[in-house]
């Protein structure tokens, strides 16, 4: 990034603070604050996704299975460098070097990540990002917020997104239309993986909102502690 640019990380933070001065609190989670807000970004995001949703379908329905997967594979292994770091940040070395393994394995061998060769050679994928970071460091959930676009976060995870995207190689390249055609692309991408669950969430959901909050809390959590949280607290 060069340097007179505001990193992403400054601009989240500048909304959380202007977005949180004037919301109304509600105390129907104490998790969830901000929930009239909240509400109001997620109805923003379903309208975005009724232009996002039909290109994803179309992507899903188009591109053959092979390509699919070559393209989840590129951004794979990008992610997994960024994974590797944030295991040695959390003190799991062993898994870092794992990972680090797996991005000189699937880029050369691979074909630039494009096989996830190291996965058959029995090196596991793992998926870190900051935010379990700041977690594992006893940094607090905060509260919820349902943003725009990137949709549910805590704060914690939001200011750990704004690393994530920081660091991110792909949102760094200068050639504004590779760098945008490639983060379209990785956006159509996850929203395709995503649409098997539309129809678990609308048919299981009395109240979308509620269900997408605590079902990513409850998540959220598992991945911090690596799929065995402790016990939770009565006042949690």
């Amino acid at each position: 990034m060069k340097q007179g640019q505001s990193t992403p990380l400054a601009a989240v933070v500048m909304v959380l603070a202007l977005s949180c001065g004037g919301c109304a609190t509600t105390a129907n989670n104490p998790k969830d604050p901000f929930e009239s807000f909240n509400r109001a970004m997620f109805a923003v995001n379903e309208g975005i996704d009724v232009v996002v949703k039909p290109v994803a379908q179309g992507y899903d329905a188009a591109a053959p299975l092979p390509l699919k997967v070559v393209i989840g594979n590129f951004f794979g292994n990008i992610w997994d460098g960024w994974t590797a770091v944030n295991n040695l940040l959390q003190g799991k070395p062993e898994q870092a070097v794992s990972d680090v393994g797996r991005v000189l394995i699937n880029s050369t061998v691979g074909i630039g990540g494009a096989f996830d060769v190291a996965s058959e050679m029995g090196l596991a994928k793992h998926n870190e990002e900051f935010g379990q970071t700041l977690g594992r460091w006893g940094v607090p959930d905060g509260p919820y917020f349902y943003w725009p676009i990137i949709g549910p976060r805590t704060t914690r995870d939001t200011l750990g997104w704004g690393v994530d995207i920081f660091y991110d190689p792909v949102a760094r390249i200068e050639r504004v239309p590779l760098r945008n055609s490639l983060m379209g692309t990785r956006i159509i991408d996850v929203r395709a993986g995503l649409l098997p669950t539309d129809k678990v969430v609308e048919e299981a959901a009395f109240d979308k909102y509620n269900y997408i909050r605590d079902a990513y809390l409850q998540h959220r959590r598992s991945e911090i502690y690596d799929g065995n949280p402790p016990r939770l607290r009565p006042e949690e």
